[in-house]
């Protein structure tokens, strides 16, 4: 792939270039969000190249590894601006980039690794770009997202990405209980360090018996995938070495069988409250239904106060 020739249009760089290049048509003006491979190097799409080596600047969530994409792939930077833009000084660079735009030019903006705004902090930039009236352009490609569902062998016709969980176990559990009765495939993503313990709450919170995937290190050489019940993925690790690499957690939906009526709701709720407080009742029963804790709570306000109502928290007869 030819390199990114001298235009009047460039600015000064911030990181000038060390390699020549041979001049090609500039790109249209507007921000392109280039999608980089996950691990294998060769994951890069044509078109991504193409913005790579044409465009004006050269914006990056980590400038030495687009810098190592593109050596591999035999595009110069030349004199074009390569700078970078992540959580830490994107108030502070968004600014600059939004000026270039105006002045017309072309701006890609790769990620670490996949695709820009998903667990990236491209979200502003590209607010921003709308917001001055300029093109926004996908530039699609790898995703550890759609990599991760699409080897994991659970229903793939309705997702949810769920992206880091809280590092806290409280917060961890609380947010999964929300999610208990989506009837969707989640995705998670998370720290090897980590992955044990959300996995083992992900096993109590959604049901043990509910199928789910470990898989680590996508398109990398020590790629796998490790498929079973949730209750069965989180012993496994408990009884193997700590994972290593990056890890993406699946748990599969609920099955149609596991659909609590309102009177198993109301039925379950009388009997946890004989011998819990309100709210150990409503946290036992929403995770052994597999319910929203906020319904399971607002049910169990009149089941306390009204007993013997037939209207169960889907808002029909039972």
């Amino acid at each position: 792939m030819a390199g990114h020739g001298k235009s009047k249009r460039h600015p000064p760089g911030e990181s000038p270039g060390d390699s020549p290049s041979v001049t090609k048509p500039p790109l249209e003006p507007g921000l392109y969000l280039v999608a980089t491979p996950i691990g294998n190097a060769a994951d890069i799409t044509l078109r991504a190249l193409d913005v790579l080596a044409r465009a004006d600047v050269l914006a990056c969530e980590d400038t030495r590894r687009t810098r190592q994409l593109m050596t591999i792939h035999g595009i110069g930077v030349g004199d074009r601006p390569v700078i970078s833009y992540n959580d830490r000084n994107g108030a502070a660079r968004r600014p600059q980039i939004v000026s270039w735009l105006q002045q017309g030019m072309s701006v890609a903006y790769a990620s670490d690794a996949g695709t820009p705004l998903v667990s990236d902090p491209g979200f502003r930039l590209v607010e921003a770009a709308h917001e001055g009236g300029h093109g926004v352009h996908a530039v699609p490609g790898a995703s550890a997202v759609l990599a991760a569902l699409t080897v994991a062998g659970l229903p793939s016709d309705r997702f949810l990405f769920v992206g880091f969980m809280a590092p806290r176990q409280a917060a961890r559990r609380r947010a999964l209980e929300e999610l208990v009765a989506l009837r969707a495939t989640l995705i998670v993503f998370e720290a090897p360090q980590r992955a044990g313990a959300t996995l083992s709450d992900m096993a109590d919170i959604l049901g043990a018996d509910r199928q789910g995937a470990i898989v680590r290190e996508l398109t990398k050489k020590f790629e796998e995938v490790r498929r079973g019940s949730l209750g069965e993925l989180a012993a496994g690790l408990r009884e193997k070495e700590p994972l290593r690499g990056e890890v993406v957690l699946l748990a599969g939906p609920p099955s149609a069988e596991d659909a609590a009526t309102a009177a198993d709701l109301d039925a379950a709720l009388a009997e946890a409250m004989e011998l819990q407080s309100l709210k150990e009742a409503v946290s036992a029963v929403a995770r052994r239904l597999g319910l929203p804790r906020r319904e399971v709570y607002a049910r169990a306000l009149e089941v306390s106060g009204r007993r013997g109502s037939g209207q169960g928290i889907l808002g029909k007869e039972s």
